[in-house]
Parts: C-alpha cells; sequence; structure tokens
C-alpha cells in the first residue's frame, strides 16, 4: 500500500502542511487521495516536496482535488493551449510591471489577493510549480482568513461583518483606492489595458466574511480590483476598508514559500490569500499554475454578464 509523509508547514502557524512521498502510484491510490482531500479541507495549504517536475504530473496531482478550469481572462498567457489544457504561464519577461516597496524594485509583484475577484465564480484551488526560479527573492506567501478573523480586533472585525464588496479587472495600482504598503511607488506600469478587460464584465460582489460549511469564519477580501461596498460606494468607504485591512495585516501571520524545482503548492482559493512577493526585474522567473473549478457559491455578478453595457 502506498504511503505518504504528512508534517506541518512551519512551526507556530495554524494552516498548511508539507507531503513528502508523492509519486504516480500513490496518486493511484484512492485512500491517499481521500486523505489529500481531507488534509486540504483541514489545513488549506499543502506543499508537495520532491515531486515528478513535469506539466503532466502538475494536472494529474491538480485533478485529485477536481476538474480542471481554464482562466476566464482570454488574454492571461497560457502554457499551451494544444495540449495543457488549464495551465497558464506566468513569467518576467510577460509582465512587464515593476513597483518598488522600501526602495527595492520588484518584478511580478502582487498584493494579498484571491483568484478571480472580479468573477461571480471562485475557482476552488490553484496549484503551482517552478520552472525557472529567481536567484533572490521571488517568493509566493500565503495567510489563512480563519487565523486572521479569529485574531481580529473584535470591534473592528465587527464593522466587516455583513459588508460585500465589489471588484472589477481594473488591476492598476494608481487605482488601487487602499491597501498599497506604505512605501510603494510605481516604476513601470502593466501593459494589459485594464479598462478595456474591465468592460468585458460587469462587477462582482463577493462578502468580506463567510462562513464554512465545517463552521469556521473566514475573512476573505482583497484591495485589489476592489471598487467599494455594495450600496454605498462613497469616497469614506475607503477610509472604513483600509482600517479593517489594516487590522487583518497587523495579524496575519503568513507563509511564504522559497521555491524548489521539485515542488508543488497547492491553496484553498476560498479560504487563503496568497501574493507574489516579486523578484529582482533583471531575475527570470517562470511559473505554471493550474485552476481548479468549484465555487462557494456567494457571489454574483451586479447584472447579469448579458446585460452589461446595455443603454
Amino acid at each position: 500500500m502506498a504511503s505518504i509523509e504528512i508534517r506541518p508547514i512551519a512551526d507556530g502557524l495554524t494552516f498548511g502542511s508539507r507531503v513528502t512521498g508523492l509519486d504516480r502510484n500513490a496518486l493511484a491510490d484512492e485512500d491517499i487521495r481521500t486523505q489529500l482531500n481531507d488534509l486540504f479541507i483541514d489545513r488549506g495549504v499543502i506543499v508537495f516536496e520532491g515531486m515528478e517536475a513535469t506539466s503532466a504530473m502538475q494536472m494529474e496531482l491538480s485533478q485529485v482535488f477536481g476538474p480542471l478550469k481554464d482562466h476566464p481572462v482570454d488574454n492571461v498567457d497560457r502554457a499551451d493551449r494544444d495540449h495543457l489544457m488549464g495551465v497558464i504561464e506566468l513569467s518576467t519577461q510577460a509582465y512587464p510591471c515593476v513597483v518598488e516597496i522600501d526602495g527595492k524594485p520588484l518584478v511580478t509583484w502582487q498584493p494579498w489577493h484571491f483568484d478571480h475577484a472580479y468573477n461571480d465564480e471562485l475557482n476552488r484551488a490553484g496549484v503551482l510549480r517552478s520552472l525557472k526560479i529567481a536567484a533572490e527573492d521571488g517568493q509566493t506567501g500565503f495567510a489563512d482568513g480563519i487565523q486572521i478573523y479569529n485574531d481580529m480586533d473584535p470591534a473592528i472585525r465587527d464593522k466587516a461583518e455583513g459588508l460585500h464588496l465589489l471588484y472589477n479587472l481594473d488591476l492598476r495600482y494608481t487605482e488601487q483606492k487602499f491597501g498599497l504598503p506604505k512605501n510603494f511607488r510605481q516604476i513601470r506600469p502593466h501593459d494589459k489595458d485594464f479598462i478595456a478587460m474591465a468592460k468585458t464584465l460587469p462587477r462582482s460582489i463577493h462578502p468580506v466574511i463567510w462562513t464554512r460549511d465545517t463552521g469556521e469564519k473566514v475573512f476573505h477580501m482583497t484591495p485589489y480590483g476592489c471598487q467599494g461596498i455594495e450600496g454605498s460606494e462613497k469616497s469614506e468607504d475607503f477610509q472604513l476598508l483600509q482600517e479593517i485591512w489594516d487590522e487583518a495585516m497587523r495579524v496575519v501571520k503568513p507563509y511564504r514559500h522559497s521555491w524548489k524545482l521539485t515542488d508543488m503548492v497547492i491553496w484553498d482559493n476560498w479560504r487563503v490569500l496568497h501574493e507574489a512577493c516579486g523578484c529582482n526585474p533583471n531575475e527570470e522567473r517562470v511559473m505554471h499554475r493550474t485552476t481548479i473549478k468549484g465555487d462557494y457559491g456567494l457571489g454574483r455578478f451586479e447584472q447579469k454578464p448579458e446585460l452589461a453595457g446595455a443603454g
């Protein structure tokens, strides 16, 4: 019978596990597959170490947790549209935006977020692996929404209860209303036309706090693409959102993963926020990501897609 080794992702964290010993034989074992799904629900993030470093293995691992889903934005770079269904490529060469944080220039930096906030459906999970690793930096951060909720000041947490936020695809940092690092500036902008992309979908709506089937409450918001509070949209709303976000960042206990070529990482997109920590703009870094289909059922569009733009 196949067996795997499971241990905590890091000391002192209430989420995340590391798994070693997972090969194709183990992946074919139904008991192992059940064990991995139970672990994923319980821990939210799994780092698989010592994996076969191929796209085929990434896709096979991903499908343990559900069917693959293609990315909802067509102009996001695909690894191979003909042969690698749903595998997108994230690289420094295809991501020209450069920011500076605390005086350090970074490429491929993205703030804490959950994937596809601009969509009505939230994919179940993502799986990442690294093909080219930057010599310095290039980590990926993960933060547990359950831990954030539990540790927040109840007075501020109460302000977040019942709020639903508006999101769209306008991901320009120059338009981000709150939540950027204090010592932040943009050196070189994105090359994507986010205004045009935002017009392809109506705005989405997602709750700041939601409750899992297992009973835990989850803090789940991002400043990235946030357009305000549903039903309000006052300029002072962003002061409230900044207060809530600052409190979340005060208590957050993140895990930041330093990559090896034989690593694969899955995270729960309904529970876990993640960030791309960025790397030196002169370094090359390439990642492949698969997306697991699913939906938590709490998001919606402001209006039906077929009505968007109707006069």
